[in-house]
Order: C-alpha cells, then structure tokens, then sequence
C-alpha cells in the first residue's frame, strides 16, 4: 500500500503559487494602463492611483473569482473523487477551509488598497479644475455630450469627495460591499465562530449582497478611455489643448466608458454555488427519521437517525437542519456512524444557542422513552468528506483528538471493527494509534464501550497490537481517586477506563510520542490525522515534519479536520 502515498505537496507551494499569480496580475494590470494610450488623459488628471486603483481591482475579481469554490462542498467533493489517483493534487482539498480564508484575507487587501487609491482619484478630479497645468484644465472642463465626451467624471468643481462618491453607483456600492466585507471578516474569528456561530452564518451571507455589488460596481463606467486615438494622439495633443479642433491632427478628444468586469469573473463560481444551494436544498426535503437520543457525560448527545439511500465513508461529515430552531441555519458535525450500520448517529456537545435548543426540542435531560413524533423534524445534507477518509490509504495511523474532537475518529474505529468482523477484511493498515486528551474521566465514557470492544476482537483474531489507544487525563480527578489508581496499578484492567492499556495522567510528551512512533515504523508511511485546537495542531505538524527522515524512509503525512 506504502507506493500509492507520493511526497506531498507542501502547502507553501500552493500559496507561494497563488501570490505569485496574484503579483502577476497586479503588475501586469498596472502597467498596462500606466502604457496604454486610451487613458493617457485620465492619467494625467490621476497620475498613478488609476493605475493602482486598476491592479487592485484585477486582484480582487481573480480572488473573488476563487473564494466560493472552496465551499461549493459538492463541487469540492467531485473534483477530489476525480483526482483519486493524484494524491498530491487529492490532499490540496482537504485544505479547502484554509485557503478560503487565505483568499479572503487576500481581498481585503486589495480592498483597502483599491479605496485608498481612488480616494486620491477623485481628489485630484475635484482639484483638477484649479491645476496650474492648463492641459488638466482643459481636459477636466470638456463639455458633457450625449455620447459621453468627458474623461473627469466630477462635472461639478464645488462639490467635496465624500459627496462625489454617494453620488456614484460605484460609490454607492463601493461602500455596501466595504460594509459587508468588515461585517464578515469580524464575525470570523474563531471566538464568534465556536460560541456565537449563528452570528458567524449570518453574518457570512452577507457575501450574497457583496457579490451583487460587485457585479453592479462598474455598471455607471465612470471610467473613461479615449476612443479617437488614431485621429488625436494624446502625447502629441495634450500640450495644444488650445489648438484641438482647429488643427486636423488634434480634434476634440473623444471619450467612452469601460464596460465592467466584475461580473465576468464571478459569473461561473456564482452559477456553481447556485447549482450547490439548489443540490443541499432538495436534500433538505428528503425525509430524516430521529430513532434515538443519548445523552452523554460532559454536556454531549447522541442522536442516531435513519434516511433512505444514506451511505458515507469513515470520517465524513454533514450539516443537520431544524427548521423548528431557524429555517435558515445549518451546523456541520462529524458522523460517528460507520458504513454499514443501520443508523446514522453524530454526537453534539451543548456549545451555543442552537445546539442547546435542539438538546430541548430532543429531550435530552428527560429520562423516559420519547416517540418519534415528539421529537423534531431533522433535515441532513452530505456526507462530506475530510482528510480522515484517507486514513486506510497509509501504513500506519495515527489518530490524535482533544475532548469532542475524537468524534471523528469514532467513525473510523467502528469502521475498523465491521471490517474485521468480516472474514473478507481488505484493510491494508498495519497499525492504528489512537491518543486522546480529556479534561476528565466521564469524557470518555460515551467511547469507552466501543474501544472495549476492539480490544476483545483484536486479541480474538490475533492482533491484540493491532490498535493501541492511549488517553490522557489532563484534570478532573482527586485525592482519593488518585489513591485508588495508584493501589490498583498493577491490575489486568485499567481501573478508571476498564481497558487493558492504562489512562496517562496529565498531558503527552509529543516530542517523545512522535520519536517513539518513527522507530517503531522505520520506512513506512505514517498518516497522522487530527482533531482539535489551532494551537496543538501546529506543534503536531511540526513534530510531524522533524520526524519525517529521507535517510530511514519514515515519512509523518499531518492531516488536519476542516470543516
């Protein structure tokens, strides 16, 4: 299995690439209009801020162009099936999150860059009529025609710039869509988004009204070109300002609007994220049986529910819908069901209004059997896919979750027992690690049945080495607790778990787990698979690639939840 895993594509490349086309595009735009001859009037009234003001432009049309794909799930989803073979290219979608943010970031850059440099434009449009360069002067005051024969599109010199632009369909929507960008970005950060996602998602859709902005922002084109250059040659005229239309080389200069681009660009991502609401809508319409509520330790549920023609890979993961809370929200989480159960079950920590109504309208502090027609409609789109669905695609895998976040990996496991539960078991995987951190003892327990489970099978078939599982208890246990495991260290079973391996108190050693793990898999690839916080992602990742070794052949392959 270990030839089908090539080197990956470090993600560096793929950003390195991305800026790069980007820089590409900014100055290739900025010195075509800096060279182009139809602007040479509108640049001698703006000097470069057009210039700017059109390569930021250039940058933003090719950013917005790319930041739906990323979340097109459906779309996303067919283009990684199709490189199935083209792993490098494959691991790039599990990334999709994260270069959706990169994306955006990018926008709000040249944002920012492309209203700084119009403030300047219309600026000196407005000083232009006083300029002691007569040749300005006398290209601002060209008279207005019906065929639009201006090049200043300030045709009243009194008026101030902050009057000029809510005068402008450009202004107008330049602002709207300024509005909506801030609302959006400061609503995305990783605070609102786990405590407050119902403000995120709304605040997210605001992007619809953005790209409406965007596609009638140079609907008014108040940028002007000439259109007689053959006729009047601007760097031979513009000094006989006096002289034009008296002498045959230099007529009235004549001006046209530039038709707008935007719409252009986002025209086909547009179209794709329509066909992607249209697919999730009549999902939403197909019909979700409720048959069981859990509720486990730690503020955490389990609904287990049934829907006809479902199936989805280990690690997958869908949005629930219930249109009782909002008729708009949906909320992605993690499958805990494996293929070929009859149920499809995730577990749901309370976290938030929506998953705190929905624990209510579900039962769930209620102890007595509840019918299904007390509990709430339901409405599931996906399954989607994460970089968990590739886990058998290694030689080893190493599965590693704080608190909820091994729910995942719940998946995976269950996967793991119907396959050797199956005579015709195709696994290639050599070994699974797992190593699970958790604030306290009832953290576990909704998991423990399951890992029992494993541990009785493997040791049945003759592959007690098989999974290894080792969880950390990083609180939640006193004095005489501690006393208690202490006396019974040497017991057959662990006396907190009652698994054979035994809990770890306090949190790992990563430098150590990651050494332990590339001597014991010398020349094998090792899938690493996380699930969890920002910060212990990135020291994971770092461990992965100090303990990747050209000179052993052991290679870590980090693969990170996203969704």
């Amino acid at each position: 299995m270990g030839e089908l895993i090539v080197n990956e594509l470090p993600k560096w490349i793929v950003v390195s690439l991305w800026l790069i086309i980007n820089v590409a595009i900014f100055l290739a735009t900025f010195f075509s209009y800096q060279s182009s001859a139809e602007y040479f009037y509108l640049r001698l009234i703006v000097g470069n801020a057009l210039c700017v003001a059109r390569a930021s432009a250039a940058c933003l049309n090719f950013n917005c162009l790319l930041v739906l794909l990323p979340v097109c799930r459906n779309f996303v989803g067919f283009i990684k099936g199709a490189c199935v073979r083209c792993h490098r290219v494959r691991r790039q979608f599990d990334r999709q999150i994260t270069y959706h943010k990169y994306t955006a970031y990018m926008i709000c850059l040249q944002t920012a860059i492309h209203i700084s440099a119009h403030c300047f434009d219309f600026e000196r449009m407005i000083t232009a009529y006083d300029n002691p360069d007569k040749s300005i002067q006398a290209v601002s005051n060209l008279p207005t025609t019906p065929n639009g024969t201006w090049v200043n599109p300030v045709r009243n010199p009194s008026t101030d710039a902050t009057r000029e632009a809510v005068s402008t369909v450009s202004g107008v929507s330049g602002i709207i869509i300024t509005l909506c960008l801030i609302l959006i970005l400061s609503s995305s950060a990783e605070t609102i988004r786990q405590w407050y996602f119902e403000l995120f998602w709304y605040m997210h859709h605001l992007f619809i009204i953005f790209f409406i902005g965007l596609g009638i922002h140079g609907i008014q084109q108040i940028i002007h070109k000439q259109t007689n250059i053959s006729s009047h040659n601007p760097e031979n005229c513009y000094k006989k300002f006096d002289q034009w239309d008296s002498i045959k080389e230099c007529p009235i200069p004549q001006f046209s609007g530039s038709p707008p681009q935007s719409w252009i660009w986002i025209l086909i991502p547009v179209i794709i994220f329509i066909i992607e609401r249209i697919v999730r809508f009549v999902r939403s319409f197909q019909k979700v049986v409720i048959t069981k509520v859990v509720k486990h330790p730690s503020n955490v549920y389990e609904l287990q529910m049934q829907k006809k023609g479902f199936y989805a890979e280990p690690g997958q993961y869908v949005f629930l819908h219930c249109p009782s809370i909002s008729q708009l929200e949906w909320h992605p989480f993690t499958l805990t069901s494996a293929p070929g159960e009859d149920h499809i079950s995730v577990h749901i920590r309370r976290a938030g209004d929506w998953t705190e109504e929905l624990a209510k309208k579900c039962h769930v502090d209620e102890e007595e059997f509840q019918e299904a027609w007390k509990l709430p409609k339901i409405a599931i789109d996906g399954p989607y896919g994460t970089a968990t669905e590739d886990f058998f695609r290694f030689d080893i895998a190493v599965l590693i979750a704080s608190g909820i976040g091994v729910t995942p990996f719940a998946s995976v496991l269950r996967y793991i027992s119907h396959k050797y539960s199956n005579k015709r078991n195709e696994l290639q995987l050599k070994n699974v690690h797992l190593y699970w951190v958790c604030p306290s003892t009832s953290s576990f327990e909704w998991l423990q049945d399951l890992l029992i489970s494993l541990e009785m099978q493997m040791a049945q078939i003759g592959k007690a080495d098989f999974l290894t599982h080792n969880i950390y208890l990083t609180s939640g246990w006193d004095f005489d607790q501690a006393k208690n495991i202490f006396l019974h260290d040497n017991s057959e079973r662990d006396v907190v778990t009652g698994l054979q391996q035994k809990t770890h108190y306090g949190r790992p050693q990563w430098n150590k787990v990651f050494s332990d793990l590339a001597n014991a898999h010398k020349g094998m690839k090792i899938g690493v698979f996380f699930c969890g916080s920002k910060e212990l992602s990135t020291k994971l990742h770092r461990h992965c690639n100090e303990n990747s070794s050209e000179s052993t052949g052991t290679r870590f392959y980090y693969n990170k939840e996203n969704f």
